[in-house]
């Protein structure tokens, strides 16, 4: 019980290695329920947004397995290392943790430490404070979009709930090109107005489970939660261009803007949403940008061309 005589909230906790007696009897009195697991891959295996709250694991497999930033993505981490109790305070191996999303580093005491649930308490707390506080920055003010960072956490959720259950999703990148153009032509203002509008659009040409992300200035995401089979991605990307790449009506003028789409599917592309988004950036970067080739030229050679009215009935 706390001070207040309030009982404290229930945390889960994925193990390992095993825990020892003395130590699994402290955290059972605190409240703690203990999942033993076999190690990193097998903790990220068995992640389930709401079902765990914390993972304690061994420092030994520290960097060893790919899954570790899903891991950390997901839950907070606390390592146990078999180190001597000077080496705690290690600057190598709290870098390296730091680095990889770790909250805590404890070294294992012949009779466990009374603050010891507490600190796996404070652990969780600490990495659902940095979550909300990354959400409260995570949107994209101009577009109303979220960042990428929150699309890649929800990935990394997602990733992990496909590890018990496979199904196919994938993401895309959109590289567009024509944004700075504008702002020469119409301002700035109306250029981010032009962004909006393409966002806009974009959201509206997908489904309500698909999720949008603006990843900078002229770059969008898309997530595919939920494809039954990789070819479904390409009559998706066929339809964005057809879409995005109609001229949008800004300051009463036609503007078009030329894009360039990568894909990437999971599993079949990689396991690892970090991989699978720079993956999917490196080929809309490589990708020739299509659009401007139409309506983008004749319009600035001065010639007519109709454009998709996004100005809410204006003509």
């Amino acid at each position: 019980m706390n001070d207040d005589d309030t009982p404290a909230v229930p945390l889960r906790l994925l193990a390992w290695p095993p825990l020892p007696a003395a130590l699994d009897e402290v955290l059972a009195a605190a409240g703690i329920e203990r999942v033993a697991v076999a190690g990193v891959d097998d903790a990220r295996a068995r992640l389930h947004p709401g079902d765990t709250d914390l993972a304690l694991l061994d420092a030994e497999t520290l960097g060893e397995s790919a899954g570790w930033p899903t891991v950390t993505a997901v839950l907070p981490v606390v390592l146990q290392t078999h180190l001597a109790p000077a080496a705690e305070g290690s600057p190598a191996l709290w870098e390296q943790a730091v680095a990889l999303g770790v909250q805590d580093v404890l070294v294992p005491q012949p009779a466990p430490s009374p603050d010891l649930a507490l600190r796996l308490r404070a652990a969780a707390w600490r990495h659902a404070q940095a979550r909300r506080a990354r959400l409260a920055y995570a949107t994209d003010l101009a577009t109303g979009l979220p960042h990428g960072q929150q699309l890649l956490e929800h990935m990394s959720h997602l990733v992990a709930l496909r590890e018990r259950e496979p199904a196919p999703m994938a993401v895309l990148v959109l590289r567009i090109e024509g944004f700075a153009t504008a702002a020469a032509a119409v301002g700035a203002e109306a250029a981010a107005v032009l962004r909006r509008k393409f966002a806009v659009r974009l959201r509206a040409g997908l489904r309500a489970s698909d999720v949008v992300a603006s990843l900078d200035g002229e770059r969008f995401a898309v997530l595919l939660s939920w494809i039954d089979a990789p070819t479904d991605v390409a009559p998706v990307v066929d339809k964005l261009l057809r879409s995005l790449r109609q001229p949008f009506v800004v300051a009463g003028q036609p503007v078009a803007l030329a894009l360039a789409i990568g894909a990437r599917c999971y599993p079949d592309d990689g396991r690892e949403a970090g991989q699978l988004l720079d993956e999917a950036a490196r080929r809309a970067a490589e990708a020739p940008a299509l659009g401007r080739d139409g309506h983008a030229n004749r319009l600035e050679r001065g010639g007519p061309a109709a454009a998709a009215n996004d100005d809410d009935g204006r003509p």
